[in-house]
């Protein structure tokens, strides 16, 4: 059976471009007679804020979306909340590290971007130079404290998959990107460790995200085989941009759903119903 996914984060009111993306992706699943699934990923402690996630579900809502699992409705796989869903990740963090696939690094973001020569795009992290690759990580009582840990990518691998949308695509591990953070110094499990954990447990089929997340894919393809659970198909849609053909983000404050919707706009003025452009 189908099953999708939207995953906002609580960091900042929801804009266009997040709405366009979460209706591609209820389209896609009411298309499949499959189910669709809202989870809140609230992870940041600092960056997260309760009435934001409060304005996701109503600001969804009012744009016309529904979905059949989530914070709000009865389902299989709750709670739908990441920061309920802690015990999950230090599991698969043990895992990874009783496996040594992982290793703690001490490096600061700082060292990081000044140690890295090659250039990056400025929502993607920096190739990691190998710093801390010397360090062992495994699963014990002693584990050192105040550390990011990393996942150690297979250099050289080329790693594939089909795009449902963009077609094939490739990368080569440790060129295109490095080893990536699973676990953050201030004891916060990291995006890449959590979204792949999460999908896995809730049965997602399908994920529909926007195509900036593509670099991510690739990192997450080698946690799933990591972690031994099969990943499901990805569709990365394309961008909605602003004026100056930027990505729209939450800096946007205006493009908000709330300050649209304040404004007088209607959904459909919007976006104007029937098949979504992915």
């Amino acid at each position: 059976m189908y099953r999708g996914r939207i995953a906002p984060s609580p960091t900042g009111y929801l804009h266009l471009g997040h709405a366009v993306t979460f209706l591609c992706a209820q389209e896609r699943a009411r298309k499949a007679q499959g189910k669709l699934i809202l989870r809140i990923e609230d992870l940041d402690p600092v960056r997260c804020r309760p009435e934001f996630s409060d304005a996701i579900i109503n600001d969804l809502r009012w744009f016309g979306l529904s979905w059949d699992e989530g914070p709000d409705l009865d389902g299989p796989f709750q709670p739908y909340r990441q920061s309920e869903r802690r015990t999950w990740y230090g599991k698969a963090l043990a895992g990874l590290q009783g496996a040594g696939l992982v290793y703690p690094c001490y490096c600061s973001r700082k060292d990081v971007a000044a140690a890295s020569l090659a250039p990056h795009d400025e929502d993607e992290e920096p190739i990691y130079p190998g710093t801390c690759r010397k360090f062992i990580g495994t699963a014990s009582s002693s584990l050192p404290e105040n550390v990011n840990w990393r996942f150690r990518v297979p250099d050289g691998e080329e790693i594939n998959f089909v795009d449902l949308r963009l077609g094939p695509q490739s990368a080569v591990a440790g060129r295109e990107f490095g080893d990536f953070i699973v676990w953050r110094r201030d004891d916060v499990p990291a995006y890449q460790l959590a979204v792949v954990v999460d999908d896995a447990a809730m049965q997602v089929s399908e994920v529909v995200r926007g195509e900036d997340l593509l670099t991510s894919t690739f990192r997450q393809l080698l946690l799933y085989r990591a972690l031994q659970t099969q990943a499901p198909a990805f569709y990365h849609t394309a961008l909605v941009t602003d004026a100056a053909g930027k990505r729209l983000a939450k800096r946007h404050e205006s493009l908000s759903l709330r300050a649209l919707r304040a404004s007088g706009k209607t959904p459909e003025e919007l976006v104007p119903r029937g098949p979504v452009q992915g």
